[in-house]
Parts: C-alpha cells; structure tokens; sequence
C-alpha cells in the first residue's frame, strides 16, 4: 500500500484534486464523511458533544445541529479544540479501519486520505507522500463568496479557525498551486501520478503528521 496525505485551506480545491486522483485509481477516503459518521446519532461521540455544548446543538432527530454548533465554535478556538478533542480521536479509528480495510482488498493499493484538519488534527498516519493544495487566502475567500455564497465574514472566520497556510506547507512533501486555472491543477495531479508515485513507492515514512501519533 502507498498511503497519502492529502491536505488543503477550504475553498483550496482539494476536493478536485482528490476526484482526479481517484480517476487515477487511488482509493479516496474522505475525512469530512468519517467525521459525520463519528458523530452519527447513537455514538459516543454526538452524546458527548451534547453533553458539553448544551441539547440545543442537537436537532428534534437527535442528530448534530451543525449550524448551530458551527456559530458556537468558529472564531471560539476554546470551543473548536474542545470539539477537535472528541471528535478527532473518533474519526481517528474510523480513518485506520478504513485504510485497513483498503489495503487488505488490494495490497498494491495507493490510498488517499483526504483530511482538511491533517495539520490540526491527531492524524498520526504513516504517510507516505503529502500532498498540499495551496491557494493563497484571498483567492479562496473569493471562492467562498462567490461559488458559495458565503458572507465574507464567515468565509475569513471558517479561514482563520484553520491552521496557517506557512503550517501546511511546512509538511508538504508536494505542493498542487491551485490559484490557476483548473486544467492546470489537474495537470499537476496528472504529473505527480505518472512521475513520483511510479518512482516514490515502497518509500514509507515512519511517523504521522499532526498532533499526537
């Protein structure tokens, strides 16, 4: 198996470039669908979290409120590492049984975890290749107001609650400019895929990235 970390600020496109990668053949795993399952009505996780931040981010359904929720957290870094410390260690588990399970089907595997938080977040994989898609924060505030519709304000809170674009560079093993066109950043993906991961495989990092191992 060849396992990468694939990482970005939101609105980076780094939901474009795992789609090409999974045209490429790479199994996905996706760290945002991990994270909702985490909190999934009846786990620990979302009875925790309920337990914390009061019953009115629980919807009448019983599961996560997620607006609600989001107005308490963001722009709170307080708030947000309490809810990273429960829910991070959840998707944690899901994320290693799933990478697990990948490389058991096939293992000449190359698996991509799509994780937004891998700078933040306890992710502690054995990456073997990380792959940054950067666009500076300007562009991508424009993104969020314009392909969004998000108020500009939201858009620089969501921004400011994640890490510094300078720490997710900090740990790139490759970096996807994503402030051109789109043509030219799938282009990259399709040169990292026929270039270094025919040559790079078999060379396994020995630790994680991210909080704590």
């Amino acid at each position: 198996m060849y396992l990468i970390g694939l990482t970005g600020g939101i609105a980076s496109g780094k939901s474009t470039v795992a789609k090409r990668f999974a045209e490429h053949g790479a199994v996905v795993i996706d760290a945002d669908q991990l994270a909702r399952a985490a909190v999934a009505p009846g786990t620990d996780a979302l009875a925790h979290i309920g337990e914390i931040f009061g019953p009115d981010v629980l919807a009448e359904d019983g599961s996560l409120d997620r607006s609600r929720l989001g107005a308490i957290v963001f722009g709170n870094p307080t708030a947000l590492s309490v809810l990273n410390n429960v829910v991070h260690p959840a998707v944690r588990a899901l994320s290693s049984a799933a990478i697990a399970a990948a490389e058991e089907a096939d293992p000449d595997v190359v698996v991509v975890y799509d994780v937004p938080l891998l700078v933040e977040a306890s992710v502690g994989h054995p990456f073997d290749l990380i792959v940054v898609v950067h666009a500076d924060a300007e562009t991508r505030v424009r993104r969020m107001v314009e392909l969004r519709g998000m108020p500009e304000a939201d858009a620089r809170k969501r921004i400011g609650s994640q890490a510094p674009d300078a720490d997710r560079l900090a740990v790139a093993d490759v970096v996807i400019d994503s402030e051109g066109s789109l043509e030219d950043a799938l282009g990259q993906v399709d040169r990292l895929w026929a270039d270094r991961l025919r040559t790079s495989r078999g060379a396994h990092s020995d630790s994680g990235v991210g909080g704590v191992p």
